[in-house]
């Protein structure tokens, strides 16, 4: 089974910290660890080491902190003046966080209504001119799912499974992927905040995103 991405493509991954891992600035690509310590470098890596004439050439535009809202502000700079042939986009995390984490300030709230419009918005800007358009879910690395900020990572990721449904996009869903690994490992063993995953989360998102894409071990 070959690659659903073609040889020599452009593949921009976008997102919030669980992306960004580091990666250089202004645009992650290129020398010294400029794609980041995280899920980015992974793939890139599996993929020259596997598919060594595939060329493929993944670009890291993560950035810490960032919401959905923060997404559509650099939009047209870290997406759309890239070209990507393909793009990636993992974000959620944030806005589900701030409503835990800062539950007073509701001006850095990102609803789920304004989460699914603002996410179409920036699918609707792209879609044409894209090869091919993966959409992954966020994750809360709990497996209580009646935990409050387990249950509400689950409806924003609910809203991603519907868009990539709706507009026959690849999905990545990263919340199933931890929950296997979840049936036997504890969640600190992961990552200590049960967000910013450690070499074995790093691990399960890129296989992942691999599997998506019909990598062949």
């Amino acid at each position: 089974m070959a690659l659903k991405i073609a040889d020599k493509s452009k593949w921009v991954l976008i997102g919030d910290s669980i992306t960004d891992c580091g990666r250089a600035r202004p645009i992650g690509e290129g020398l010294f660890g400029a794609l980041g310590n995280g899920y980015v470098s992974m793939v890139d890596g599996l993929l020259a080491a596997t598919y060594p004439s595939a060329d493929i050439r993944l670009i890291n535009v993560g950035q810490s902190g960032d919401r959905i809202r923060d997404l559509k502000a650099r939009w047209q700079q870290d997406v759309l003046d890239l070209n990507p042939q393909w793009l990636s986009i993992m974000i959620g995390t944030n806005d589900v966080w701030r409503q835990f984490d800062s539950p007073l300030q509701t001006e850095i709230h990102v609803g789920l209504d304004e989460y699914r419009e603002t996410y179409e918005e920036l699918i609707a800007s792209v879609k044409g001119s894209l090869e091919g358009l993966i959409l992954a879910t966020s994750f809360y690395i709990e497996p209580n799912r009646s935990d409050p900020m387990r249950a509400r990572t689950d409806e924003y990721a609910d809203v991603v499974r519907s868009l990539a449904a709706k507009h026959g996009a690849i999905l990545v869903d990263t919340q199933a992927a931890f929950d296997r690994v979840l049936e036997s490992t504890y969640p600190a063993t992961i990552a200590w905040d049960r967000v910013h995953p450690n070499q074995i989360g790093t691990a399960v998102i890129a296989k992942a995103f691999l599997k998506a894409i019909d990598f062949e071990w």
